[in-house]
Parts: C-alpha cells; structure tokens; sequence
C-alpha cells in the first residue's frame, strides 16, 4: 500500500463506485488535496461530483480505491470511526437546506459544536459571530420556517464553518441563492476559509463558482478529465434550411463534446 504525500491533508486513489441499480458514477479517480487550498470539482450534472464528496469524506464507503487524510486510511475505517471522523474534523454544505425545525438560528447553526462537547455559551458566541458575517445575525432567535430559502442556506453554511473543521466538503453550497447572494456568500465563504486555514472541497457546475478556487479538477462520467469542450446548442428553428441543420457541420445537432483525457 502507497502511502499518501507529506503535504496532502486528503488524498484518494483510483476510487471506483457503483449505485445500486447497477450505474456507475467513479470510474477510478484520484486526486491530491493540499492543507488550507480550496479544491473545485467541476463538471455537468451526474459526472460524479457529489459521489466523490461522499467517498471523500468517509459519508459512504469506497467500494475499491483509497482515501486517506491526513495520512490515516479512511477505506480502512468501520461506521463509527467514520462517522466520529465526519463530526470532529469534517464539515458539509448540502445544495439544499436542512435545519432541525425544533431549534432556532443560533442553536442550529452552534449544534455541532455542542455536539463535540462545547459549553452552550462559548458555542453560541461562535455561532452568533458566525451568523452576523453571513448577514442572517438578526434572525438569530428565529425558527428555520420563519427564513425564507436563502437564509436558511446561509445558516447552514454558518453551521459548517463555526467549528472550523479541518475539511469543508461544499456541494453546491450556493444552489439555492440569488445570484447577487451568491457571490457574496462565496465571497465569505472562501475568505474564512483561507483567514482559518480550512481545506475546502468544493461541487459545482458553475464556471463563476469554480474559479473562485486555487485548482480546479474536472469530473465526466465519474472520470477525471484535463479538458472538457461543449460546443453551444443551437436551437432548432436556426438550423432550417442549413447544411449544420442536417447535422453536417459541428455546430448543428450531431455535434459532440470533444474532450482530452
């Protein structure tokens, strides 16, 4: 077994995964994440993003392949160990926003931290310091049903970084939000996430979102790929008439993605 490099807090080889009804989604992937970088993982829906996030994280189990942080094999790890893993050193940004309904804004986004064994009050600070870079500080005594999607989102994002884990697995963190909200949220999102040193692994489609990143790796059809060209779609009223229409030129409907590997 090869051990992982020195200066990678995350590093996975060959990983290869496969859903129930038999489709695969890794078609062994490997990568390197180095300690305080903030890592895209890009690529059209269903290429494979969130499943890596997942086996990158120990969230499911690799069915082949390695995943290693901080030089402890994490393939190797039972539930718990996993589960123990994901709680103390982890955080995890869903697409969609999910908050214990019970718990007002403060309390959810400072749940982690009590979690680990965190005293109420030196959590709440946390999470009410938190909650006022992402601007939803005002709704900190307000029910997850009172905010509207985009608050909710960004309490979620509060409830990741209050910890400071060492790994913030992002997918599609800003799914949810206006464009406007977007950047600003990202804007924050990576600024903490450099000012505290928190390794950040972040799924997205959007090339905006992506290049906010220090690298950049590129998913298709659960491999990795070094360029990834899609030709625009031209719509079918434009083409009457046209040779291309015919799908005879490379813009028309036969054009395919053209891609090096």
């Amino acid at each position: 077994m090869e051990a992982p490099p020195d200066n990678d807090v995350l590093w996975a080889r060959s990983l290869h995964y496969t859903h129930r009804d038999g489709s695969p989604a890794l078609g062994g992937v490997s990568l390197g994440v180095r300690e305080g970088e903030i890592l895209a993982v890009s690529g059209p829906r269903g290429s494979g993003k969130t499943t890596l996030l997942h086996c990158l994280s120990g969230l499911v189990p690799t069915q082949r392949g390695e995943v290693w942080f901080n030089s402890v094999p994490v393939h190797t790890m039972g539930p718990m160990a996993r589960e123990r893993l994901r709680r103390d050193r982890f955080g995890w940004i869903d697409p969609a926003p999910v908050l214990v309904p019970e718990l007002n804004v403060w309390e959810n986004a400072a749940l982690p931290l009590m979690l680990r064994g965190t005293s109420r009050r030196r959590a709440k600070v946390a999470a009410l310091e938190w909650l006022e870079r992402l601007d939803v500080g005002d709704r900190s005594r307000s029910r997850p049903h009172e905010l509207t999607q985009a608050e909710r989102q960004r309490v979620c994002i509060t409830r990741a970084l209050a910890p400071a884990p060492s790994v913030l697995f992002a997918d599609e963190p800003t799914a949810p939000l206006h464009r406007a909200d977007r950047a600003h949220v990202l804007r924050t999102l990576t600024t903490a996430a450099r000012s505290h040193g928190i390794t950040v692994v972040l799924a997205t489609h959007d090339p905006e979102t992506a290049a906010l990143a220090d690298r950049r790796v590129t998913l298709l059809d659960g491999r990795r790929v070094n360029t990834l060209h899609l030709p625009p779609i031209t719509e079918p009223h434009e083409l009457k008439g046209t040779p291309e229409g015919r799908g005879a030129g490379p813009e028309g409907r036969g054009a395919t993605c053209s891609l090096s590997v």
